[in-house]
C-alpha cells in the first residue's frame, strides 16, 4: 500500500508575512474575523457562550476551561470553539475551501470524501502518536499546545483525524478544521489558524505497469495533483518543487511559486508517506 498526504495551511494574518530569513512561508492568508478590520467600525465585544455543539457533540464551557492543573485553555481560545469559519460559504476561508472542492469534484469526480466538521477536541493518541511525533518532541509540551486535561488536547493539525478516518475505511478523503496552538500573537502568528489536507490510499494495481515503485508512483500523482490545484486557484503561475525533511514522514515535498521576486511556500506540509 502506498500512502500519499499533502496538507495546505490557511493563516489567520490577512496579508502576505516575510519572515526575518526571508520569505518561508506563504498560506493563503485570511483574516480570522468574518468582518474587516478597519479602524471605521466599531469594536465588537464577543460573547463566550457556556456550551457549544462540536462535530455532533454537546459541549460545556466547564468541560473545556477547568481549575486544574493540567488545563491551559482560557477563555480567549473556547470563545473561538464552534466558529466554523471555514464552514461559511461567503467568508473566505468557506470560498477558498469550495474552491478546492470543485477542483477535486471536477478532477477526481466522486473520489474524495469530504469532512469539514469533526471535533477538535481530541485525544493525544490522535493529535501525537497516531501522526508518528516523537514522545520528546517540543510540539507536546504545555508551551506549545493546548491541554483540556493530561490525554487531550485541541488539535494543532487536521491530521488528528487521519488515522480515525483510515480505520473507518475511508481511502480518499479531504479535512477542513480549525487548528490551535499556543503561539504568541504577533504579525506572523497567531493561535488560531486553518488547515486543509487530503489523504489518498493506492492500491498496488494502481501503480503495477507503470514501470515505477509504489514510492514514485505516489510521488508523480501527488505532484500533478497539487500542480493543478495551484494553477486552479492562482492561474499560470512559475512553481518549483523542493525535497525536504519532516521526520514523520519519507519522502517529502514543498511546492512553492514565485510571487514578485521571491518564490514563495504555497503548501507549508507536502510530504508523502509510503508504506508497502
Amino acid at each position: 500500500m502506498a500512502l500519499s498526504f499533502a496538507k495546505s495551511t490557511f493563516l489567520s494574518n490577512p496579508t502576505l508575512y516575510f519572515p526575518k530569513n526571508g520569505i518561508r512561508g506563504f498560506g493563503l492568508l485570511l483574516p480570522f474575523s468574518s468582518f474587516s478590520t478597519s479602524s471605521a467600525l466599531p469594536k465588537r465585544r464577543q460573547t463566550v457562550v457556556s456550551a457549544l455543539e462540536l462535530g455532533g457533540v454537546k459541549i460545556s464551557k466547564d468541560e473545556i476551561v477547568r481549575d486544574d492543573p493540567t488545563n491551559n485553555i482560557p477563555d480567549t481560545i473556547f470563545a473561538k470553539l464552534g466558529m466554523q469559519l471555514h464552514r461559511r460559504n461567503q467568508h473566505p476561508l468557506g470560498i477558498l475551501k469550495n474552491a478546492i472542492y470543485d477542483y477535486f469534484d471536477t478532477n477526481y469526480p466522486d473520489k474524495f470524501d469530504k469532512f469539514d466538521d469533526l471535533c477538535p477536541i481530541v485525544s493525544i493518541r490522535q493529535n501525537f502518536d497516531e501522526v508518528l511525533v516523537p514522545a520528546d518532541h517540543v510540539s507536546r509540551s504545555y508551551n506549545d499546545t493546548y491541554y483540556v486535561d493530561s490525554q487531550t488536547v485541541l488539535r494543532c493539525h487536521t491530521s488528528a483525524h487521519q488515522a480515525e478516518l483510515l480505520r473507518n475505511g475511508h481511502t480518499h478523503f479531504l479535512v477542513t478544521g480549525d487548528v490551535y496552538r499556543r503561539d504568541s500573537i504577533d504579525a506572523t502568528h497567531y493561535p488560531v489558524f486553518h488547515q486543509m489536507e487530503g489523504v489518498r490510499v493506492f492500491a498496488p494495481n494502481d501503480w503495477e505497469g507503470s514501470g515505477t515503485d509504489a514510492t514514485s508512483h505516489a510521488a508523480e500523482d501527488l505532484k500533478k495533483c497539487l500542480e493543478g490545484l495551484a494553477r486552479h486557484l492562482f492561474g499560470g503561475v512559475e512553481m518549483r518543487w523542493v525535497d525536504t525533511y519532516f521526520p514523520f514522514t519519507n519522502p517529502s515535498f514543498e511546492l512553492e511559486i514565485y510571487f514578485q521576486v521571491y518564490y514563495i511556500l504555497l503548501f507549508p506540509f507536502i510530504p508523502l508517506l509510503s508504506r508497502c
